[in-house]
């Protein structure tokens, strides 16, 4: 498969290459697409899906149920066992997912979520600690949060039978900074772990200090990225994605986090451009209007068929660890 290494952005995205590539062979000389699966979240829970997998265990069947869809890479927040409602602070608990994970799924890529940034608190005045607390776990591939952003995020009391957080509806404030040197700090711990680095991005200026780190050398080729699309992220639109893959490095591959409602037809612009998907229920509990979605699985299946339809090749969890650069699956004791 060592043609895959010629994959990345520079490799297709100017338009000469592209309309020929189109105009002989369709999509099927684009790269093979790479689902990734964002399966649970650090925001909303299942008080906004009872679908969405909050234990360790549900969370290993529903990666599994993906992978089986389709999905090459599980994007994984660890909740804590003792309250369901909240991200964990134990890195014990990502080592146990990443575990029951990889019993289930052999070979699909583990993403842990890492932030890396820190959270602002207006009201008290306060700033976190640097969030790291799953690169002790050593996924394969962890992502760091290259932005500044602030959102208030409206959130669904939870019901029995569900337990801890919020009984009431509520509003969650998420005020997040990402400095140089904070950046710099966890890639090297990152380097440590021998963790790959997943950039996600939440605005088109990021850009700009994702390009200022890797001129420092302290990240290898190819480069992961990820951008959202709605939400708190990038207007979502054809003009605002081609922006953003223009002024991406050209060693890097290019996947969209397409968030809400936006899902379906942001995904199947960028299987249409040659570059690669994130789905799941951390990104959107409705499958269509009005209707929730059934599974991870089933957001997964949708761009399986997408892709099928407009003839573009899934990667296969082999693809895309050569295309990322990946090594043989990291075993989990």
């Amino acid at each position: 498969m060592s043609e895959l290494k010629n994959y990345m952005l520079g490799d297709y995205r100017s338009i000469l290459k592209y309309s020929e590539q189109i105009n002989r062979y369709g999509l099927s000389k684009l790269p093979p697409l790479i689902i990734s699966c964002a399966i649970t979240g650090a925001q909303h829970g299942a008080e906004a899906n009872m679908n969405l997998p909050e234990t360790a265990e549900a969370q290993a069947q529903s990666t599994y149920d993906a992978y089986n869809a389709g999905a090459s890479l599980v994007h994984v927040h660890a909740r804590n066992p003792q309250n369901l409602a909240v991200d964990t602070s134990n890195s014990e608990d990502y080592k146990r997912v990443n575990h029951l994970i990889r019993e289930k799924c052999p070979e699909i890529i583990i993403n842990n979520t890492c932030i890396g940034g820190r959270l602002l608190d207006v009201d008290q005045g306060t700033i976190s600690d640097k969030l790291h607390v799953s690169l002790p776990a050593c996924p394969e591939v962890a992502s760091i949060d290259i932005a500044t952003t602030t959102n208030r995020i409206k959130m669904k009391g939870r019901k029995p039978p569900l337990t801890g957080g919020h009984s009431e509806d509520w509003v969650k404030h998420f005020d997040y900074v990402m400095t140089d040197d904070n950046a710099v700090e966890i890639l090297n711990e990152m380097k440590q772990y021998g963790i790959k680095p997943e950039w996600e991005m939440y605005n088109i200026t990021d850009i700009k200090q994702l390009n200022r780190l890797m001129a420092t050398g302290i990240v290898e080729e190819p480069y992961w990225i990820q951008m959202l699309f709605g939400g708190n992220g990038v207007q979502p639109s054809a003009q605002s994605l081609m922006l953003a893959a223009d002024l991406l490095p050209e060693k890097s591959l290019f996947s969209v986090i397409a968030i809400g409602g936006t899902a379906p037809s942001i995904s199947a612009l960028a299987i249409i451009l040659g570059h690669h998907v994130r789905v799941g229920l951390e990104d959107a509990v409705y499958y269509a209007p009005h209707q929730k979605a059934e599974s991870n699985a089933q957001l997964v299946e949708r761009v399986v068929k997408l892709a099928r339809l407009l003839g573009r090749e899934v990667a296969t969890p082999a693809q895309a660890r050569e295309m990322l650069g990946l090594g043989a699956p990291r075993a989990y004791d």
